[in-house]
């Protein structure tokens, strides 16, 4: 029997072409952001811990400003709208797992009508500096203190149906590669997954990545509902 197959994309750096964090902090924040999150990348500290003391730093006044900068500033990845459109037409289930915030990533997202399939963490503006919130922590095979847990979304999809594909650019990527079935990777991601020995190919555009899908379902024993 052939498995179905299931995709978990990211959002920071490979549905949009640049990290909207790190533009949000480059752009909002105090010069000690750069530290923290050097001390993420470095994995010195967790991407809950230093995604939580980064929004920490910026005044909840600012919301408006933050989501007008981003939904502004974000370039989406040539040939998304071309991706989503496929998978719909093969009815791929499509999830975003996203280590960005709701209050920026809904909106950029919204005109894809993906609403239901976006996993991502919260916000809360209720105090003084914005607060970020976890609805999708880490289950209890995962001590990476992910914030949004990745391979615990994956691991909703039971490897013996399921055929997981991680789409991906950066660290936050890492975990839920490793226990993917194929992985379609740029920048660092790319380059664990070389180091790694993953399956994988590379993409720099979504139709590179549309490309990558036709191809598993050829040579695969992979299928569509």
């Amino acid at each position: 029997m052939s498995k179905q197959l299931v995709l978990f994309c990211d959002f920071d750096g490979t549905i949009t072409e640049k990290d909207n964090i790190v533009a949000i902090m480059r752009k909002f924040a105090p010069p000690e952001a750069e530290e923290l999150t050097q001390q993420i990348l470095r994995q010195q500290i967790s991407i809950r811990e230093g995604v939580g003391k980064l929004f920490a730093l910026l005044p909840c006044s600012l919301k408006q400003e933050i989501v007008d900068f981003v939904v502004g500033e974000a370039t989406i990845r040539p040939g998304f709208t071309e991706f989503v459109d496929f998978c719909r037409e093969k009815r791929i289930e499509l999830l975003i797992t996203s280590g960005g915030i709701d209050f920026f990533v809904e909106p950029v997202l919204a005109p894809y009508q993906l609403q239901d399939k976006i996993f991502c963490n919260g916000s809360d503006f209720s105090g003084e500096t914005i607060t970020i919130t976890w609805p999708h922590r880490c289950d209890e095979h995962c001590d990476n203190d992910c914030g949004m847990c990745k391979p615990s979304i994956i691991r909703r999809y039971h490897p013996d149906r399921y055929f997981r594909v991680v789409i991906g650019d950066s660290i936050t990527d890492v975990a839920g590669a490793k226990i993917a079935d194929f992985v379609i990777a740029r920048s660092l991601l790319q380059q664990k997954c070389e180091e790694l020995g993953l399956p994988h190919r590379t993409f720099n555009t979504f139709y590179d990545v549309t490309d990558s899908l036709k191809l598993l379902l050829a040579e695969q024993e992979v299928s569509t509902p």
